[in-house]
């Protein structure tokens, strides 16, 4: 449901508990004993408010539905009554508008709708409920009052900020400080704001019984914020996400019923601040662990200090995202085996004490892991001896603790494993059974059990 057509969302249906209807009241026999007083009221999913001084604000261009648990005394069975409403303007008693719900469970929430047409923008009235059993009704509630407020804040809230104006690159660091304003708006009551321009829809879940369950938004404060008095203003101190680059805040006004102003914006620019990523020797042999130092940048250590590091390890064995404490000077050393057989990529950004998260830095190296193969009979990508003609492979590994080799010709026959020598390197002896192109695939595997990259071998049978 779109925020700018009706603030609020009913987020589980009533089912047959929905339907509105007028003017009849249960039979006589429907329930045994004494009606009493409906509780658990309830206007549009939010609770009623008793006092005429401070009325709930509502929107009602569809109608006003308004809600109780109706109850009987030492009821027998399973007895269904109804509950009647009435509502009239708190300027004009004698303008009554009468609703009623009939045929409801004893214990669960009866909702009718107030009409739009008896409601007028602006104008607060008064409500009150009753439980009517046959010719029986029990005593009205005390009224609940509510303030009909069709209309949406008529101008866009301003957002500024001190300390990252929108015209220059701003180095980071600092939660950006904002101040929201209402635009010269006098209904205010608190604005909305997020780093996405979908901003949350306010919604309003249904429990048990049908029992609505409202909660303040203004109590969620990573999306909204009660501005300092009607109308007024209200500061945000925000850390934006994570990187460099345009960084938006969008931003809407609410009035007291929690419709939604036109949404505003404010983009800043925020440059880059990376960490260092410095691995214990220049070029790290596959297989080995490896130690690497993260150091903070020194800007950002300076505002706010580096507490932690984010991980990412790409084309590893086992990739993953860790995190790594820093020490007091923001520094942090860590140990990784690269063992990716292609290479080895690392993405690592910092996280400071107040919460800032770094552009991520990125190292990485290269792995050559495939075996190299050598045949005088074959040659590669070269022709050779003949049909019958046997012919030996070597095999000679790029990397370290090579175990066993791993080989098919033409990728259609089934794959043979030999174990390596001494000295890592294997050979094999093949004869070629006929004439033509071939393909040798071959690669190796260490004593962990790590399989390496493959290498194909071309050559040509005469």
């Amino acid at each position: 449901m779109s925020f700018g057509a009706r603030p609020r969302a009913v987020l589980a249906s009533l089912g047959t508990l929905g339907l509105v209807l007028t003017g009849a009241a249960s039979p006589a026999s429907a329930a045994d004993g004494t009606p009493t007083t409906p509780t658990q009221l309830f206007n549009e999913y939010r609770h009623c408010s008793t006092d005429a001084d401070r009325p709930s604000y509502r929107w009602a261009r569809d109608g006003l539905v308004v809600e109780g648990i109706p109850g009987v005394t030492d009821p027998t069975g399973n007895p269904l009554v109804s509950v009647r409403y009435q509502a009239w303007p708190v300027t004009d008693p004698t303008r009554i508008t009468t609703v009623s719900r009939d045929r409801v469970p004893l214990g669960f929430e009866a909702p009718a709708t107030l009409p739009a047409t008896a409601l007028a923008d602006g104008q607060s009235y008064a409500w009150q409920a009753q439980t009517v059993v046959g010719d029986a009704a029990s005593d009205w509630s005390a009224p609940c009052y509510v303030t009909i407020d069709n209309t949406r804040p008529a101008n866009a809230p301003t957002v500024t900020s001190p300390n990252y104006p929108p015209d220059v690159w701003n180095k980071g660091g600092e939660p950006v400080e904002f101040t929201l304003s209402a635009g010269g708006v006098d209904d205010v009551e608190g604005f909305e704001f997020a780093w996405q321009p979908d901003l949350p829809v306010i919604g309003t879940s249904i429990g048990a019984y049908g029992i609505p369950q409202p909660v303040d938004p203004y109590s969620d404060a990573k999306y909204f914020k009660r501005a300092d008095a009607l109308g007024g203003s209200a500061t945000l101190s925000l850390v934006p996400p994570a990187g460099s680059g345009p960084k938006t805040l969008w931003v809407r006004s609410l009035d007291r019923a929690y419709n939604g102003s036109a949404i505003t914006s404010y983009t800043f620019r925020v440059s880059s601040a990376m960490p260092t990523v410095t691995p214990a020797v220049p070029k790290p042999e596959f297989g080995e662990p490896t130690g690497f130092t993260l150091r903070p940048d020194p800007e950002l250590h300076a505002k706010s200090p580096v507490v932690s590091y984010s991980v990412r390890t790409l084309s590893g064995q086992d990739d993953r995202t860790f995190e790594v404490a820093a020490e007091e000077d923001g520094t942090a050393v860590m140990e990784l085996a690269m063992d990716g057989i292609y290479g080895v990529n690392l993405q690592v950004t910092s996280k400071s004490a107040n919460g800032w998260i770094s552009d991520a830095a990125w190292w990485g190296i290269s792995y050559d892991t495939t075996p190299t193969v050598v045949s005088d009979a074959y040659p590669e990508n070269g022709s050779g001896d003949g049909v019958g003609v046997p012919g030996t492979f070597t095999f000679t590994p790029k990397v370290n603790d090579v175990e066993s080799y791993t080989y098919t010709f033409n990728n259609g026959d089934p794959e043979v494993t030999v174990p390596a020598d001494a000295d890592h390197t294997a050979s094999i002896d093949w004869t070629p059974a006929s004439a033509g192109w071939y393909d040798l695939t071959v690669y190796a595997t260490t004593r962990s059990g790590i399989q390496l990259a493959p290498y194909d071998y071309y050559f040509t049978v005469n």
